[in-house]
């Protein structure tokens, strides 16, 4: 996955819904939010995922939790073929709910007439999306290795930059500009590599993923608007997540 670090710019060229014919008058109408969304996934495959999930932390990512699940979920073992993508496709219904769930799972809080600014709130929003996988970050690194295999890389790609778009646009971000690339470039980055810190981190609550969370953030404030700074920053972000899980003997 030579090429994983330089792809997470380009995941984004395919997000921005009409991007380039937004106006100051339709800030933000891009996003889902503007119309009612149907569940991303059918009842039986949903009920099915979840139970599965709850399997996850003793079997990991397997075909075995889906079956437990299923089973869980009154349906057969052969159920399962509605997977045809096997431990795959439960650990994108992690990633799926978890990121559908931010909308709810935060409230900002309110200090009279202060409110918290947008960098504050992608922290708050970038922490919960972390805490969401704290019951199974001792299996993540597993699910981590399945989702750089080349045949699921670009949807994994795909729903990380998902998942960027919607913690800046739950901030408050209404950029229309080049700018909306970058943002999500760089959180997607430091996204990634929270995500990797995190099933090292034996401190309690995670405290030390929050910590390198936070200095993270402040290193892209630092770079600002630079852009060949940020370039180096990215690709340098994105190589030490690469080389952590190498370390792991991870085939990527």
């Amino acid at each position: 996955m030579a090429s994983t670090t330089r792809a997470i710019r380009p995941a984004f060229r395919k997000l921005p819904r009409s991007a380039s014919r937004l106006n100051a008058t339709q800030l933000s109408r891009y996003h889902s939010y503007e119309h009612a969304q149907p569940a991303p996934y059918p009842p039986a495959e949903s009920a099915i995922l979840s139970a599965a999930l709850s399997h996850v932390p003793v079997t990991g990512f397997t075909n075995t939790a889906l079956q437990l699940g299923a089973r869980d979920a009154g349906y057969l073992d052969v159920s399962t073929n509605l997977f045809p993508r096997g431990p795959f496709d439960l650990i994108q219904y992690h990633l799926v709910t978890r990121r559908l769930a931010l909308r709810d799972s935060v409230q900002f809080p309110n200090d009279g007439d202060k409110q918290l600014g947008i960098g504050a709130r992608v922290r708050l929003l970038t922490l919960e999306r972390l805490r969401a996988n704290a019951p199974i970050v001792h299996r993540w690194q597993e699910a981590l290795a399945i989702m750089a295999q080349p045949s699921y890389v670009p949807e994994s790609l795909k729903e990380l930059a998902k998942l960027s778009d919607e913690i800046w646009f739950l901030a408050g971000d209404t950029s229309v500009d080049s700018s909306w690339y970058t943002k999500r470039a760089s959180l997607s980055a430091i996204y990634s590599a929270s995500e990797v810190f995190m099933t090292q981190d034996q401190s309690t609550n995670f405290k030390d993923t929050e910590r390198f969370l936070d200095s993270r953030l402040e290193d892209l404030r630092k770079i600002g608007g630079a852009t060949s700074a940020l370039s180096e920053w990215l690709d340098y972000t994105g190589h030490s997540v690469v080389n952590v899980l190498r370390s792991k003997g991870m085939r990527i």
